[in-house]
């Protein structure tokens, strides 16, 4: 569908530049576009082939813009087939409202550039339904009403048009009232509700019916008003209104509380029922705040101001009843009056802002349009330009204008012009409004991109996270658009071309130069980039800058220490520090370094925890450890240093070094301070331990003193009675005597097995000490080992009783005092006494250290344990722990198969024998145990 011009313009110039611009004009002066459609039609339904119409073909929809305008954008034109398209929710009633709904539309090409005018005419369809204002409509009639009377009823409203609209009323069936139906002036139908039958108060005093209201659609429409009547006492006359309608006009412009008019009725009867009180019976919502109406004297009186614009004229019924319930109606039409009061507006249609320095006069730069909501003089407007600019004003039809330049453009001279449009109305007195418009003048690519600075130079703080912003380059080109629009990128870096991208990489629009990975100063100090500007003309221009990062360090690195290393199982080792050393003397020095750089390297040195407060000192620059006083006797002789390392940064990181310390003037005598401490192990499981090994050890010795006892007797069967006693076993008469020396390790008792001259009766005893026999220097041979044994073990076959003393009873005198027992700390709660410890750990260890040492004495061994005469029990105890603080538990033991013990030879003990060790440097344990 599409218009044609009725005459056509021959071309009658010779000129180029008028046949240039005589299309531009053609179709502007030809009749609209029309099209019809329905309403509410679905979103991208087709109206209709835009292109067609307009015979275009289907690329000149894209290549000359094609593309529609109007004050609702409710349609579009599909760019690749020329459709005109529905893009919104179209509904007439709320468009028009109550009259025909007609769109206007500009459809704009460019290239060149015009304008067609489009009319979419929106066809009703039956989308609503009567509707009463009230669900219910309550009445009162007299009873004296003659048959005949009738009493209109409010009207349903169906915002629908033509057959679509409100049709007919109907009425429930009923004996007493019919249905009639009135015209309005405004062209609407008012049912009336007709008395057919004298009502009776008494017999029935309310009526209930149902009134329906029907449209004209197919199918149609309906909607429903119950009636409820309510029979009163006779008044017989109601109100008259002086006339059926009333009309006034007014201007938009009177202020609230001006008085319109007066409605007046009269009522023939007297009394209550003469009295009349009047009621706005059906307003509108755009009236409902409006206009007041004085129910008493009928004074109708604006309550807001009034807008032509918005509401042209309004139609009320107002209603007259008096105090019998009797009532009529008459219709106010009041027309508001446009003043003007509204300013032209000026809509800018298409505008092309950029405009080349070489254009010819008569390009058209700009389309707009102007509109001015009042009417008739008041809505004519008229344009004009400010004055000396190289452009003008072309007129066309419908208010719409083209400007287009009128000289030649300089964009050295000019670069802008900023352009205002000046509308005004005809109205008295006229009103007017202006618009400026900003018109640039682009040249060709002639400068390129120039960088504010002719190098750069960024410090990056290390462990920055990637994709920071760490730097931002920046060049300008005063040449304007795609010319003056630079990009940027890396040309060169120092960097390997491979890993260039995971270091940096720039933004090409804003120069940002971003960091795309977290920097480290210990593996990169510095790189420097070569970047590039470039601009998008043709051919395109560029400039090139330097940019050099340097790494700043941070305090990300803590201190590591060197010395003192720890050992393969992560325990510190111990330093020996001289008895005698002096205050100052140097005893070791802890050594640590740090990965960063400058003050994040400094470091200094802090003890955190001493055994001995004061004892030592240390260098805060330097680490070393010296003593600060000489050792004094209270001073343990093992001591504890925890050392901190702090570097200089903020925060400041550090690291711990643990110092063992050990006073001795040698390492043999440091031993036993460098003794680790054996962790205490499940005493259940140790004591089963303990049994097992002392069964199987009993168990050996007894199969070997049967075997060396037999063997004793075999051998010494031969020989004359001496008296029974092997005194060159045991002791030896020969050779030069000398006092009995226990300190090599061997036990201080000395045993002597004798044999009756009797052999038929042989029998063995244990004496109680041989101080008759000196013990040589030289340790006892194997064989005199071996009788001791033999004495010890071998179950009693008789004895001597002139020879030989009788068994001693036990020892009683070696009780312990608290602090002597054995144990971790000397604390255990055992019997006062002192006969054998509570603490079954410590039972089963001595247990095992006296079936050892009889072992041991078997052997010939000079030692019992960790030490000379400690037996084994400076290992447990410390050196400080030996066989006198130890009773004579050999007393007590019971060898299974004989009822001999153990007897001490000796009165006394000897004393404690200094503890030996070998000379390496011990490990601590993990942890002490106190």
């Amino acid at each position: 569908m599409g218009g044609s011009c009725a005459h056509r313009r021959g071309a009658r110039r010779l000129q180029v530049l008028f046949a240039f611009l005589m299309p531009l004009f053609y179709r502007v002066l030809c009749e609209p576009i029309r099209y019809s459609i329905p309403e509410e039609l679905p979103e991208g339904s087709v109206v209709g082939n835009l292109a067609k119409d307009l015979k275009l073909g289907v690329l000149e929809v894209s290549s000359r813009k094609l593309r529609v305008s109007g004050e609702t954008l409710l349609f579009n034109v599909d760019a690749e087939s020329g459709d005109l398209l529905v893009k919104d929710r179209i509904d007439r009633e709320q468009i028009c409202k109550e009259r025909r709904c007609e769109l206007q539309l500009e459809a704009v090409v460019e290239n060149p550039l015009n304008i067609f005018h489009i009319v979419v005419n929106i066809e009703d369809i039956n989308d609503h339904a009567p509707q009463f204002h009230t669900d219910e409509i309550n009445l009162e009639i007299s009873e004296s009403v003659s048959p005949g009377v009738g009493t209109l009823l409010d009207s349903a409203k169906d915002p629908d048009i033509s057959m679509n609209s409100l049709s007919k009323y109907q009425l429930s069936p009923n004996e007493y009232f019919s249905l009639g139906v009135k015209d309005n002036p405004d062209g609407g139908k008012y049912p009336e509700l007709i008395l057919q039958k004298t009502l009776d108060r008494e017999t029935q005093s309310v009526h209930h019916l149902v009134l329906t209201a029907l449209d004209g659609g197919v199918p149609p429409q309906s909607g429903t008003a119950r009636i409820r009547i309510l029979v009163v006492d006779a008044n017989d006359n109601p109100p008259v209104f002086s006339q059926d309608v009333y009309r006034v006009s007014i201007p938009e412009d009177v202020p609230p509380g001006t008085s319109v008019l007066r409605v007046r009725a009269t009522d023939l009867d007297e009394g209550l029922n003469a009295e009349i009180t009047y009621s706005f019976l059906r307003v509108a919502d755009k009236a409902q705040h409006v206009f007041f109406l004085d129910s008493a004297t009928g004074n109708i009186i604006t309550h807001e101001r009034l807008d032509f614009e918005k509401v042209e004229k309004y139609i009320m019924d107002v209603e007259a009843k008096d105090r019998g319930s009797l009532s009529t109606r008459c219709k106010v039409i009041i027309e508001v009056l446009d003043e003007n009061d509204n300013s032209p507006e000026i809509i800018i249609t298409s505008l092309s802002d950029q405009i080349l320095e070489d254009s010819h006069p008569g390009m058209v730069v700009a389309l707009f349009k102007t509109r001015d909501k009042d009417s008739r003089e008041n809505g004519e407007v008229m344009c004009n330009l400010s004055k000396n600019v190289p452009f003008k004003i072309h007129s066309s039809s419908n208010n719409y204008y083209k400007l287009v330049t009128d000289g030649a453009l300089d964009r050295e001279q000019t670069p802008e012009y900023n352009i205002t449009i000046t509308a005004t109305d005809r109205g008295k007195p006229p009103l007017s409004s202006s618009t400026t418009i900003t018109l640039h003048i682009t040249d060709v690519n002639d400068n390129a991109p120039v960088f504010q600075q002719s190098a750069y130079l960024v410090h990056v703080p290390e462990n920055n996270p990637p994709g920071a912003s760490i730097a931002q380059i920046s060049a300008s080109d005063p040449d304007l658009g795609p010319n003056g629009r630079v990009s940027y990128s890396i040309v060169t870096s120092d960097l390997e071309p491979r890993a260039l991208s995971s270091y940096v990489s720039v933004s090409a629009q804003s120069g940002v130069v971003f960091a795309q990975r977290a920097f480290d100063h210990e593996q990169l100090r510095a790189f420097q980039l070569t970047l590039q500007a470039r601009d998008q003309g043709s051919p395109a221009l560029s400039a090139n800058v330097s940019l050099r990062v340097l790494v700043d360090d941070r305090n990300d690195n803590a201190p590591r220490v060197l010395y003192p290393s720890l050992g393969p199982d992560g325990s510190a080792l111990f330093d020996t520090v001289p008895r005698a050393a002096q205050p100052g003397y140097l005893v070791t020095k802890v050594v640590a370094v740090d990965a960063d750089s400058g003050h994040n390297a400094w470091l200094s040195y802090h003890v955190l925890q001493t055994s001995e407060p004061g004892l030592f000192s240390l260098g805060l620059r330097t680490g070393e450890v010296r003593t600060a006083r000489a050792l004094g006797d209270r001073d343990a002789a093992r001591q504890r240093l925890l050392i901190a390392v702090r570097d200089g940064g903020q925060p400041p990181l550090s690291a711990t070094a643990t110092l063992l310390l050990v006073f001795a003037d040698s390492l043999q005598e440091a031993l036993p301070d460098l003794v680790e401490r054996p962790t205490p192990s499940d005493p259940q499981a140790e004591l089963q331990f303990y049994l097992v090994v002392a069964l199987a050890l009993i168990s050996v010795l007894f199969l070997l003193t049967v075997i060396l006892t037999i063997a004793l007797r075999l051998r010494r069967s031969s020989s004359p009675a001496t008296g029974g006693c092997f005194g060159s076993v045991l002791c030896s008469r020969s050779g030069q005597e000398i006092a009995p020396n226990y300190s090599e390790g061997t036990l201080p008792y000395a045993y002597n097995l004798c044999v009756p001259g009797d052999q038929t009766n042989p029998e063995f005893n244990f004496l109680t000490s041989a101080d008759h026999c000196p013990a040589k220097q030289d340790t006892p041979n194997k064989d005199s080992s071996l009788a001791l044994l033999a004495s010890i073990l071998t179950p009693s076959v008789g004895v001597d009783k002139k020879t030989f003393k009788q068994q001693a009873p036990p020892n009683t005198d070696w009780r312990f005092s608290q602090a002597q027992r054995p144990g971790t700390s000397g604390s255990q709660n055992g019997d006062e006494t002192g006969t054998w410890p509570n603490n079954q750990f410590d039972t089963e260890m001595l247990q095992a250290m006296i079936l050892a040492s009889a072992s041991e004495a078997a052997d010939g061994s000079s030692t019992l344990g960790g030490g000379a005469g400690t037996m084994g029990l400076s290992a447990r105890y410390g050196p400080q722990f030996t066989l006198q603080h130890v009773p004579d538990y050999r007393q007590n033991v019971y060898i299974p198969g004989s009822n001999a013990t153990l007897t001490n030879a000796a009165g006394k003990r000897d004393g404690k024998a200094p503890a030996g060790g070998n000379g390496n440097k011990k490990k601590s344990g993990k942890k002490e145990k106190k």
